[in-house]
């Protein structure tokens, strides 16, 4: 059996987090990022987060995400306060590949799922080989034939 509970570094992290304040920087959120067909998915973790508080920008290759979890209430008197609380936000770099202007999000059961569909210019082409000195050029969806 593995023992998981850690009370030394858990009081350390609460330790910290007392004295720094808990809310002042940015805290990290779990993401998966995969790519499916001609679509990159990137799916982050966000329980307990009020949907109004999301703010999901692509700027200058950038995608950044942002999301605050409040307090739930500010008289409670908290026995076990393990949940963080506070603005957590997460960047990444996209690349030339990518269509910013059809980037779609959806916010399920604490998921934030980005969709970011690979632009046009970037999708493998075939490219058809010509024989006996024919040669066959493809550009996007229209065939030339030249000799």
């Amino acid at each position: 059996m593995t023992m998981t509970f850690d009370p030394l570094f858990r009081d350390l992290n609460r330790l910290t987090a007392e004295v720094f304040g808990n809310g002042r920087a940015p805290q990290l959120m779990p993401m998966d990022a995969y790519r499916r067909g001609d679509r990159y998915v990137v799916e982050f973790d966000l329980p307990g987060i009020d949907p109004d508080s999301l703010d999901v920008r692509a700027e200058n290759k950038t995608l950044t995400v942002r999301a605050e979890r409040r307090a739930p209430d500010a008289e409670a008197s908290y026995v076990v306060d393990e949940r963080p609380r506070g603005t957590f936000s997460r960047q990444l770099a996209l690349g030339d590949g990518l269509d910013l202007d059809r980037i779609e999000a959806d916010y399920t059961d604490g998921v934030l799922t980005v969709t970011i569909p690979v632009a046009e210019h970037a999708k493998p082409r075939r490219i058809q080989v010509g024989h006996g000195g024919e040669r066959k050029v493809i550009e996007g969806s229209t065939e030339t034939s030249s000799t």
